[in-house]
């Protein structure tokens, strides 16, 4: 029998659900959501896909031991009591991560050094040396979350970050990253249905995130290396075969367009776009989101627009103004998806939102907002569906 295991996907504050839905559909189990986490079950082949097919997912940790403790001292014994060699070998370089939520211990800092030392002290102790400490490019990865007393260590299965894709070599000035543009595409319910549209498209991040999505592509195949590969049980025929399959490949009959008012920016787009490997599959062109006329019928738009970062104060409110009029006359039977951190600018933008979510693009908190484009007024639609 496969051995199952826990495992904890660690996400952004408002993809909890997302990444809940996406863990049930390549068949994980008891999916179970927390803040910024969704713990769930599987194998290796699971740990594995997590990694290669998960849009919303940061990270992938492995729980391996848990333990109570009052002081650092204790909690350090612990941790040396641990057998580390059963998990990585001396030569291997090794950093720690923490996170606390705790009265009892305050500093996590001082937490990741007691667990350092602790695994540094018990190879000493067995075999006369210690493995190297590397924070900045580690073989091993380990994290000790520690709630009140209760601490949990775990292992670090993706390494860098997921959300570093691979294709994305250069970014424009206010980027969305990898993981934050799949949650906003997948919350908006959009799965290729229809004719997908970022008129103000920046480093072309949301656009490649819909491409991927569209044709069933998964995040993780660009990535040259994972966390699990310096494992002890690294399995590499297993990465291969979850590597190579395309059960989840389809083809997509719409269009996915994008245009930037910026040339640098379409550049930077169009680099992007190739080394992800959908410059057949993406539209891009230099033009303002003034200027932009989206096909005709049903269809949707993601973007990300200036928040005040890239625009004067006295210009915000105006141009969302413009921004709001603009979707209203051009993009009849679309429905329009903008983050922002800018509460007066949304209030500018003339529209009420149909849904309202609650997002952060890094240290901003945001609000992500649908906005229905009805043809003639709300009460006119109203009138209609009356007769």
């Amino acid at each position: 029998m496969v051995e199952k295991f826990e495992m904890i996907a660690k996400t952004q504050q408002g993809l909890e659900d997302v990444l809940a839905e996406e863990l049930r559909s390549i068949g994980a189990e008891e999916v179970n959501v927390a803040l910024k986490s969704v713990s769930f079950k599987g194998n290796k082949e699971m740990l594995y896909k997590a990694n290669i097919q998960l849009r919303t997912a940061l990270r992938i940790l492995k729980p391996i031991y848990t333990f109570k403790a009052r002081t650092e001292d204790e909690l350090y014994g612990q941790a040396k009591k641990f057998d580390w060699s059963s998990l990585m070998n001396i030569s291997q370089k090794y950093a720690v991560d923490s996170v606390v939520t705790s009265d009892v211990f305050n500093h996590s800092r001082y937490i990741a050094l007691k667990l350092k030392d602790a695994i540094a002290d018990h190879f000493r102790e067995k075999t006369g040396k210690r493995p190297f400490v590397d924070p900045q490019n580690p073989q091993i990865r380990v994290h000790i979350h520690v709630v009140d007393e209760e601490c949990t260590i775990s292992l670090d299965s993706s390494g860098e970050s997921l959300h570093r894709r691979g294709y994305r070599q250069t970014h424009d000035a206010s980027p969305i990253n990898e993981v934050l543009a799949a949650g906003m595409i997948l919350l908006s319910g959009w799965k290729g249905q229809s004719d997908f549209i970022d008129p103000m498209c920046g480093s072309g991040t949301i656009l490649i995130e819909a491409g991927l999505i569209a044709h069933g592509i998964p995040p993780g195949i660009f990535r040259k290396h994972f966390g699990f590969e310096n494992w002890v049980d690294f399995d590499e025929e297993l990465l291969q075969q979850v590597y190579n399959d395309e059960s989840m490949e389809r083809e997509f009959k719409f269009s996915i367009i994008g245009s930037d008012i910026s040339k640098k920016a379409i550049e930077t787009s169009v680099e992007n776009i190739r080394n992800a490997g959908l410059q057949k599959k993406i539209e891009i062109s230099t033009r303002s989101v003034f200027e932009f006329d989206p096909p005709k019928g049903k269809g949707i738009v993601v973007t990300n627009p200036p928040y005040g970062e890239r625009l004067k104060k006295e210009q915000i409110e105006s141009f969302y103004r413009q921004l709001g009029d603009c979707f209203k006359q051009r993009y009849s039977g679309y429905d329009v998806w903008l983050i922002s951190n800018n509460v007066d600018a949304l209030r500018s933008f003339g529209l009420r939102p149909s849904r309202a979510i609650a997002l952060a693009n890094g240290a901003l908190e945001c609000k992500y907002h649908q906005y229905s484009m009805y043809k003639g007024s709300p009460k006119e639609i109203i009138k209609k569906t009356r007769v």
